[in-house]
């Protein structure tokens, strides 16, 4: 296994754990056994990689930010960085409502299909129309009030509350900029060290990141709805799978085009976080893993990668806004409704603001679907339709957000001068390069 490279191994784990879940579910005690002592061990990966997002977000943007030493190149990046993820959204969600409005998935179901899946999940659909409606009864600017911690431990407390935690990192590294260098020295020094000890630790997990995700997909599998739902869900799947495969074949051109670095070299450099993006369904837990996979095999500068990665994985739903585009307009046509220009051209506009507010963990887009079907005036009870086969789409949208991510990464650094060379780093580097003891 160790001779195999990272992705191939992580490959290996997925398709061992989709085979063993299946040889389970032949025996009564199969999927119990699974869910019992194979699950936990998936669960504990996913802890591991959450356990150190916050403080990789706080030690790597707090060193990005001071390291800048002028405020004027932050405000220079952060326009270029959020600037370029609203484009890549807006072309995202532009891509879902062509791909939906050409194949029509949703005017295969037949009424007694439709009806099952509503009386199977419309429990699951109410709690999330529960869910957005509080967010809809916010006013106009919660979200820029939500954006400011009044304690930034209960902040870090959640990984929900990532937007918090980046604001607060963001304002401490430009406290550090402003005060004199001889004062800051110390704490820089300490940020330094606490973000490669980060690093090292990210190193550590990602050894066992073949058992993690053969874990976690063993547990999918035998806990996958029935096979008829998933068949009468199939042109929504491959309508939604066929949009996301186009949004990255946009990325690869992307970054291609603007920073001459070949598809081969990108997918390369980011295809051991797109498989951890895949396993987990949260950029959030898979951000650790972005980061060090842009900065060491992408080349992108330590001060690029530790301010875009961290808001890219926060405000960059590109996935998911494609996959509520294609989403909304599948539960018009499986109602009959037929949705005109301007209200197509609505639902751009809510998923590209709704990706922003939505949360970097498994299940986020839901509610923030409530809140565009609700613009388009499509029954949020439709929700109930796509509950079936939203856990292995979501799998595949979170690989597309973190890919977005990555490209998103390369263009900035590319447009400061700070994409170079890919510089790898080993786990256990630092005893290698130790000299021997005489």
């Amino acid at each position: 296994m160790k001779k195999l490279a990272l992705h191939w191994q992580i490959l290996l784990g997925m398709l061992v754990g989709v085979l063993f879940a299946l040889l389970m579910i032949q025996f009564d005690w199969g999927p119990k056994f699974v869910t019992d002592w194979i699950k936990p061990f998936g669960n504990i990966f996913i802890n591991a990689l959450k356990l150190i997002a916050v403080p990789l977000i706080l030690a790597s943007l707090i060193k990005g930010v001071s390291d800048l030493k002028d405020i004027s190149k932050l405000s220079k990046m952060g326009g270029r960085t959020i600037g370029t993820y609203i484009i890549t959204t807006v072309i995202a969600v532009s891509i879902g409502l062509t791909v939906v409005n050409v194949i029509k998935p949703g005017k295969t179901i037949k009424e007694e299909t439709r009806n099952e899946l509503m009386d199977s999940y419309s429990g699951d659909a109410s709690s999330k129309i529960a869910d957005a409606e509080k967010q809809k009864e916010a006013g106009p600017l919660q979200a820029l009030e939500d954006l400011v911690p009044s304690n930034i431990f209960n902040a870090a407390n959640d990984n929900g509350n990532m937007l918090q935690v980046i604001f607060f990192a963001i304002f401490f590294g430009i406290g550090l900029i402003l005060i004199p260098e001889e004062t800051a020295k110390p704490v820089k020094a300490f940020f330094d060290g606490f973000n490669e000890v980060i690093l090292k630790l990210i190193d550590l997990i990602m050894l066992a990141a073949p058992y993690g995700v053969f874990a976690l997909l063993a547990a999918l599998v035998v806990e996958a709805p029935s096979a008829d739902l998933f068949k009468a869900l199939g042109m929504y799947g491959i309508t939604v799978l066929l949009g996301l495969g186009l949004m990255i074949g946009v990325y690869i051109l992307i970054v291609w085009v603007f920073t001459k670095k070949t598809p081969k070299f990108f997918l390369n450099g980011i295809s051991p976080a797109q498989l951890l993006a895949f396993s987990t369904s949260s950029s959030a837990a898979t951000l650790p893993v972005t980061m060090e996979r842009v900065e060491e095999h992408l080349g992108v500068e330590e001060e690029v990668t530790s301010f875009v990665l961290p808001i890219g994985a926060t405000i960059n739903m590109d996935g998911t806004s494609l996959y509520q585009a294609v989403a909304a307009v599948f539960i018009a046509q499986a109602f009959g409704m037929n949705l005109d220009i301007a209200t197509q051209l609505g639902i751009i506009a809510t998923a590209t603001l709704a990706s922003i507010g939505s949360a970097a963990v498994p299940g986020a887009g839901m509610v923030m679907l409530v809140i565009v079907l609700a613009q388009a005036g499509i029954p949020e009870a439709g929700l109930a339709l796509i509950f079936a086969v939203d856990r292995p789409l979501d799998m595949c949208r979170t690989t597309v957000n973190v890919t977005g991510d990555a490209a998103v990464s390369m263009l900035v650094a590319k447009s400061v001068d700070k994409l170079g060379e890919p510089h790898v780093r080993d786990w256990d580097d630092i005893y290698k390069n130790k000299p021997k003891e005489q």
